[in-house]
């Protein structure tokens, strides 16, 4: 009866650990999912246009694709550089699993990616990208060869003759530095148009009605402008409307927020240069995931996001409804 006895409280105990091993387990599963789960910050270069809106939507239809969680977060101003590095290098103290990108600077971000990097957190950079080779891909639009089409379309709709302006955004800014590049290139293949002023927005609409009004001024004979993003299509559109100028000083823009829709619908848009910012914010965060995993040698350095040229006439094809879908 002792050795009985004996054999019963062994069993007990046997019970017991498997019971608190099972505990252990779902807790493992269940409970601690949120300490275990992967974490990817995706870093914009600003929070305050739509276009980033789509990238950020992108993103979290990737981490929910995946099991991943989200971390969100940009400076307010594409331009505040020292904003975006503090904003990286906190994440980087979080021993984040990795990051998603769009660099402030193309120079300036370069020493806190490389933090991250030597931290062993992968790197993956969309939209602007950096002057390095640190990060293991870059997800972005074809910005030179995308601002060479937009000078193309430009210089069609002004009859291949005139004086047209450009309206980049930020100085140092990869993808602004790139646009313009594309577009004096294109323009010169155009040899009846010639480039006259070339102003800055900072990505801010108040400041892209400003270098309007400048650029209009100083030169009454401009038949084109080239707006190299959102905030410079807007201000350009609204000053255009002010003046009366609208579809007598033709318009060729980037992006394809709400009010640069409703611009291509009035006329004083004639053309928009759209991106695909949703699958920008998308295909980062699935690099990412594959980074994370260890899947590195199939990672592709490059991944061009394609545009597509909007126009009034192609607006409501299947097609082009089915992009900006996506930017909403």
């Amino acid at each position: 009866m002792r050795r009985f006895g004996l054999t019963l409280v062994a069993l007990a105990g046997m019970c017991l650990l498997f019971s608190a091993c099972a505990k252990k387990q779902t807790s493992t599963t269940t409970g601690e999912q949120s300490t275990t789960q992967l974490r990817i910050a995706v870093v914009p270069k600003g929070t305050a246009h739509s276009f980033w809106l789509t990238v950020k939507a992108g993103a979290e239809q990737a981490g929910k694709e995946e099991g991943v969680q989200i971390l969100w977060k940009g400076p307010a101003e594409e331009t505040d550089v020292e904003g975006q590095q503090r904003i990286l290098e906190d994440f980087i103290n979080q021993k984040v699993d990795a990051i998603v990108m769009a660099a402030c600077d193309a120079d300036g971000m370069v020493p806190v990616v490389k933090r991250a990097v030597d931290a062993g957190i992968p790197v993956i950079t969309i939209d602007s990208g950096v002057n390095s080779d640190l990060p293991l891909s870059f997800v972005a639009t074809d910005n030179v060869a995308a601002a060479a089409k937009a000078a193309e379309v430009l210089c069609e709709l002004v009859g291949g003759k005139g004086k047209v302006g450009m309206i980049p955004f930020i100085k140092g800014a990869a993808s602004s530095e790139q646009r313009e590049q594309g577009f004096r290139e294109g323009i010169k293949k155009c040899p009846g148009v010639t480039l006259g002023p070339v102003l800055y927005s900072q990505s801010q609409v108040e400041r892209a009605m400003q270098v309007t009004e400048d650029m209009l001024t100083a030169n009454p004979d401009l038949v084109g402008i080239f707006a190299a993003n959102e905030p410079g299509a807007v201000g350009a559109a609204t000053v255009l409307e002010q003046r009366k100028l609208a579809g007598k000083v033709k318009l060729v823009a980037f992006d394809a927020a709400q009010p640069e829709i409703e611009a291509l619908k009035r006329g004083t848009i004639q053309a928009l240069i759209v991106q695909n910012p949703f699958k920008m914010g998308y295909e980062g965060v699935k690099l990412a995931v594959q980074a994370i995993k260890g899947d590195r040698s199939s990672i592709p350095k490059r991944v061009d996001t394609g545009v597509t040229v909007v126009t009034k006439e192609n607006l409501e094809t299947p097609e082009v409804q089915e992009l900006l879908k996506e930017h909403k």
